[in-house]
């Protein structure tokens, strides 16, 4: 490469110093090679390349962009620096100047710069860099005439015989030339597929990829040795962008810059700052007038709009243009979201149900009859007094509405219905794999991560400061062990702080409830326990979201400090990490609810007290279930409404404004270059760079364990999942179409450890609704008073049946109310939800037998539900099989069809070998027919005859 740059003569105390370093590059291999400046001088280049889509001679397209920072002398002033490798260009991409030390002469008027060592070292490192790039056969062109000062481009184009090699060496399956018919329904089935296809076009996208095809080429693994099978009619678009761009990628990888000793891919020049970014191109612009159609512009009209929000996605559009990694995101996205629809239904059933018979149900109505006059005991020490049960009406009625029979119901379906969505997903991957040509495919172990690389290399320097021979290093379990203890001790103490946090906010809970007990008026005692509930859930909402963004990124550090070999390791054991932390994050609170609260608070005169001052809260008359269904509601409409829809818009706008403000401020002040109008780069390096999958999946992980883990007390979980997800599909589409830089496409068939985390949440779910049902609801004491104690099988009774007896003189000394005459009348007996012996027992106040009767109906419960749930489950993973029969159908005739095509190439051959023998025997007949004297005296000849077949 050559940019007409300017460096001066070192001073004299410098020169060895970077003589040596020069030399110690040149030794490498640099050699000097002149590269002609294009010219500019017609009307509009930019429009010729197609504003960056191609090379300045319009003909080769930009496969990959390197991003790179570059000072320059404050005294030079700005030329055209766009200069390429054409064909013919040597393996060097050093820029044409001379070096310091080589007798430089100073242009008249120059100041002479300073000299930035740290920067000459990156640009070395670029120039070689790149050598070996063009030695790869790769094209290169350099463009530094930017509107982002400062900011250099580096285009690459991957000439045909180079993406052909790399096809082959990466196997990818392409297209033959044979085609053939994709067996068809026939008969009732066929009727019925129409007749659907019909009610479902208009939801169906406008994209030519999405309609339905009745044949399909034959895909083989590349090879250039049978270039003759597939269909090189138009070899600019027979490898596509999304190959092009990943093909490159490759090359990148696994091309080093081994400048002394350090061995450096792209990967490690990103990270050491060598270049700034790399990424692939878009394919143009989404908006604007006079755009000329491409993919994206398509993606951004048919998928990521909110107006086609009730439409299908173009899945297989989305896998071409970002490849099949991000398509089987957004395709097990939208079979989740298409399952909800009738767990929500049945969800909206369930909840109408409650609705409707609330007014039938005889607990909730003896609660809320007054003329029963039940006196309870007090809820907090000295402060608070006793209370009419009938006061708590409102809170048992709204308990009904998720505590009813229909709940368990629920609980069955919906754990089915978690075994039905894995199977029909494993079966949609199947059939995407069929149709993306990943029937075979299997994942290769990656190029190690730099890190890893600059870890093994600090290893051998020591071993070598050591005297010591090094073979090919590697990291083991003791170089690892310090990561390992940080891990462990870093994990175990983020568990501790969330448990610590609960634990404040329960504190909150009870002296909050303590500190409005005391309130002069009627209401604000008697909303106390409802200002209290929402208040804490609010406090807990804030925290969950706070320590999610502070967990993510400790996973992140935790997982960088064990400094896995490759991507893959690196990026499973975030998820792992980071999923631990999140998990328990979000769900700890729930889990105190559900379980915890209420179970172990003690009796009056004899209560569990935390700090020696601090009563444990006790769980509404009606159960806890209610302030479940409270805590679970709004922390999953929190979570998502603010985390995932709020934080997703607003903060790539934030930075997409403040990476603006920044490129605006070093913008160069001229009118000229202000008013020209960006390259395709240039408009891509202002977007977000891609941060990966693990985000987007982690959010619906969480929010799938919201649907299935406690949907016994929230029946509409899966109605706001459905709702929020038709909204994050088309934010995610348009994040990733507008708001992102082009990923690197990535091949996968599966959606990787994801599926062996949603199966653990759907086995948990199971175990997790079994207690909830026995033991946070009243389901079991119900069927238990009903059928053991009830006197005229209703249930009536029942609410005194679970009450207790205490009198109010065996309060402990400081613990009686201040005030015992709140009520208007002097109380001597008060009750309080347990199963305790009368005071007038001869063993007042331990627990009763009924106590057992119901323990026993709880566990036994819990057993019988997981059981058969599970084997339901089991059954339903059983009988639907993993792999849909048309697709191993088609599988198996595109196996015979290969091997009838090989077969027809090789008898093919045979008879060509077959015709050359013929010709040969014929050519022997010929010569032997020829005179002796002929024969004799033209034995060459007839030598040369004879060997004919033989040369060719």
């Amino acid at each position: 490469m050559r940019v007409n740059k300017k460096y001066s003569c070192l001073p004299a105390e410098e020169k060895g110093i970077h003589i040596i370093n020069i030399r110690a590059i040149e030794d490498i291999g640099y050699d000097q090679h002149e590269s002609t400046l294009l010219n500019s001088l017609s009307k509009n280049p930019d429009a010729d390349c197609k504003y960056g889509l191609y090379f300045r001679d319009g003909k080769r397209k930009v496969d990959y962009i390197l991003v790179y920072h570059y000072k320059k002398s404050s005294a030079a002033k700005t030329h055209t620096r766009r200069v390429h490798h054409n064909d013919s260009s040597a393996r060097s991409t050093k820029q044409d100047q001379p070096l310091p030390g080589k007798g430089v002469q100073l242009e008249m008027g120059e100041s002479e710069p300073h000299v930035d060592y740290h920067e000459d070292d990156k640009r070395f490192r670029r120039e070689e860099y790149e050598g070996n790039l063009v030695e790869a056969g790769l094209e290169l062109e350099r463009d530094e005439d930017t509107k982002i000062h400062g900011i250099g481009f580096v285009k690459i184009h991957a000439p045909w015989n180079v993406l052909c090699r790399e096809a082959e060496f990466l196997k990818l399956k392409m297209p033959t030339k044979k085609m053939y018919q994709i067996n068809q329904t026939h008969g009732l089935l066929k009727k019925i597929n129409s007749v659907i296809q019909k009610i479902t076009e208009p939801i169906q996208p406008k994209v030519a990829e999405h309609k339905p095809q009745t044949v399909k080429r034959l895909s083989y693994p590349f090879s250039r040795e049978k270039q003759h099978l597939f269909d090189l009619s138009d070899r600019d678009s027979f490898f596509d962008s999304k190959t092009r761009s990943t093909i490159v990628y490759e090359i990148l990888k696994r091309t080093t810059c081994t400048k002394a000793k350090y061995s450096m891919g792209i990967t490690s020049l990103l990270a050491n700052g060598v270049y700034s970014a790399a990424y692939p191109l878009h394919d143009g612009d989404y908006e604007g007038e006079n755009v000329e159609p491409n993919d994206r512009k398509l993606l951004c009209e048919e998928w990521a709009s909110y107006g086609v929000f009730y439409k299908y996605q173009p899945i297989d559009l989305v896998r071409k243009y970002f490849g099949e990694k991000i398509g089987l995101y957004f395709a097990w996205l939208g079979v989740y979201t298409q399952m909800l629809i009738p767990a929500s239904i049945v969800g909206i059933i369930v909840f109408l149900y409650g609705c409707a018979t609330v007014d039938e149900n005889i607990p909730s109505m003896e609660m809320c009859d007054q003329r029963n006059n039940i006196t309870m005991c007090p809820l907090c020490d000295r402060t608070c007094s006793y209370w009419k049960m009938s006061s708590a009406c409102a809170t048992a009625r709204a308990s009904h509405l998720f505590d009813n029979p229909a709940t368990v119901f629920f609980s069955v379906f919906m754990a089915l219905w978690a075994a039905t969505f894995m199977e029909h997903w494993k079966r949609k991957q199947m059939r995407l794999n069929y149709r993306w040509d990943l029937t075979g495919f299997e994942e290769e172990e990656d190029h190690p991560r730099a890190e890893y690389e600059a870890k093994v290399l600090e290893k051998s320097l020591r071993k070598e400061h050591k005297h010591k021979e090094t073979d090919k290093e590697k990291l083991t379990w003791k170089d690892r062990f310090p990561a390992y203890l940080t891990n462990f001790v870093g994990i175990i103490f983020m568990v501790g702080l969330t448990f610590a946090i609960v634990f404040g906010v329960i504190i909150y809970r009870i002296s909050t409830a303590a500190a409005l007990a005391i309130s002069s008026t009627p209401s604000g005692r008697s909303s106390v326990r409802v200002t209290v509930t929402a208040t804490a859930v609010i406090i807990n909402l804030v925290v969950i979201i706070i320590l999610d963004e502070v967990y993510g990124c400790i996973a992140r550090w935790l997982t960088q400090i064990e400094v896995p070999k490759t991507d893959k390791n690196f990026e499973e054991r975030l998820i792992f990490k980071a999923f631990l932390l999140k998990f328990v994050n979000a769900y700890t609170p729930i889990f105190y609810v559900a379980f915890f609260k209420g179970r172990f608070v003690g009796r009056p005169g004899d209560y569990v007290y935390i700090f020696h001052s601090f009563r444990m809260e006790e769980c509404a008359p009606g159960g806890c279930l209610m302030e479940l269904c409270i805590q679970l509601s709004i922390i999953m409409l929190g979570k998502q409404l603010i985390q995932n829809n709020l934080f997703e818009i607003g903060i790539p706008k934030m930075k997409k404004f403040i990476r603006y403000m920044k490129l605006k401020r070093r913008r160069s002040l001229d009118h000229e270059e202000h008013m020209k109008k960006k390259q395709r780069y240039e408009v891509d390096y202002n977007l977000e760079p891609f941060a990966g999958l693990t985000p987007e999946y982690m959010e619906m992980i969480i929010q799938f364990g919201f649907v299935t883990l406690f949907v016994a007390s929230f029946p509409l979980a899966p109605l706001f999942a459905l709702l929020n997800n038709i909204i994050e599909i088309r934010l995610d589409a348009k994040k990733f179409v507008t708001e992102l830089r082009r990923p690197v496409a990535v091949r996968a068939k599966d959606i990787g450890i994801w599926y062996n985390i949603l199966r653990g949440i759907g086995k948990l779910a199971v175990i997790i609704n079994a207690f909830v049902i026995s033991f946070t609801s009243d389901f079991i004491p119900r069927l238990v008073y009903l059928y053991m104690y009830s006197e005229n099988g209703t249930m009536h009774g029942f609410v005194n049946h679970t009450l207790s007896s205490f009198n109010v003189s065996d309060f402990q000394a400081g613990t009686a109310p201040n005030d015992p005459m709140d009520l208007g009348y002097e109380v001597q007996i008060c009750r309080y939800k347990d199963y305790r012996e009368p005071p007038w027992s001869e063993n007042k106040y331990d627990i009763s037998k009924d106590f057992w009767a119901v323990l026993a109906a709880r566990l036994a419960f819990v057993i019988v539900f997981q059981n058969l749930v599970m084997f339901m489950s089991d059954f339903v993973d059983w009988i639907i099989p993993d792999i849909p029969k048309d697709i191993s159908q088609q599988i198996h005739k595109e196996k015979v069809l290969m091997v009838e095509v090989f077969m027809r190439e090789e008898q093919g051959k045979l008879q060509m070998l077959e015709t050359w023998k013929d010709k040969d025997k014929k050519n022997g007949e010929n010569c032997n027919n020829h005179s002796p004297r002929l024969s004799r005296s033209h034995s060459g000849s007839l030598s040369s005859c004879q060997s004919y077949p033989l040369d060719v």
